[in-house]
């Protein structure tokens, strides 16, 4: 008898964030398969013989490629497990959700999609910045701040350069020095704010808030890991959290960060 696998939101880390179906799923499932994002205080709500599989990807290192947490999926459910699928976030929101998907249609596993908090609604709640607000900001656009086998940045840099649009940055924490250089060409503003946040919704959280120009430099200052997120725009500056002081981050802009 085939098993059902269940791609689950674990939405941005604090546990009572998960929507009541992933709080119940993962609280009954046969085997768990999870990324890095997902936070131990989740991890936590899965039942003590349940089967856990760690196939999180770093930086530079993916210790179990795509197609093997695929293939890993499919066994579990041939073996009639009822398996959650468990990603940081949302599972469609940059987290290959949709890959995963296809591969068990094709095997005809059935299975199903459960939402969760992104990592942007999280961040934009915990620092109650809205990403779009009446009068600063009419549209927001989501991007993710690598491409596949670290190939060249390719967005509609023209685009984003709206200064009615609010950008958030998934994984851009390699990339935030031409990111920010690429928006400035582009004709977005050196002072647009910037909010920076790490581990959101977390009790270990990290946020500060700079400016478009001065952003690469503050992120070295402070020494932030990955994963972090960035909120580009007017509405950052609707943040209550302070911002460094720019003689402290003794600024040439991208050349300080480039040393």
């Amino acid at each position: 008898m085939v098993g059902r696998v269940y791609l689950v939101g674990a939405g941005p880390g604090d546990p009572e964030l998960l929507t009541l179906k992933a709080h119940r799923l993962i609280q009954s499932c046969d085997a768990i398969v999870y990324d890095r994002l997902v936070s131990e205080d989740v991890l936590k709500l899965a039942p003590f013989d349940a089967e856990c599989f760690d196939v999180g990807k770093r930086p530079h290192d993916h210790p179990v490629p795509q197609d093997d947490i695929n293939e890993l999926l499919v066994s579990l459910a041939l073996r009639g497990l009822s398996v959650v699928r468990l990603k940081g976030g949302d599972p469609l929101m940059f987290g290959r959700g949709g890959e995963e998907a296809l591969t068990l249609q094709a095997g005809g596993i059935p299975f199903e999609i459960v939402p969760g908090i992104t990592a942007a609604q999280g961040v934009a709640a915990a620092a109650m910045v809205p990403l779009t607000h009446r009068g600063v900001a009419s549209s927001v656009r989501y991007l993710t701040g690598h491409c596949r086998a670290d190939a060249e940045l390719d967005f509609d840099w023209d685009g984003l350069a709206d200064s009615d649009t609010t950008l958030v940055v998934y994984m851009g924490l390699a990339n935030i020095i031409e990111i920010c250089r690429e928006l400035i060409d582009h004709g977005r503003s050196s002072d647009t704010p910037v909010l920076v946040v790490s581990r959101a919704t977390r009790p270990e959280e990290r946020r500060f808030s700079a400016t478009l120009g001065t952003i690469p430099c503050a992120v070295k200052a402070t020494g932030f890991e990955s994963p972090v997120l960035f909120i580009i725009g007017e509405v950052a500056a609707l943040s209550k959290y302070q911002e460094i002081p720019t003689d402290a981050l003794q600024i040439n802009h991208f050349a300080a960060a480039a040393e």
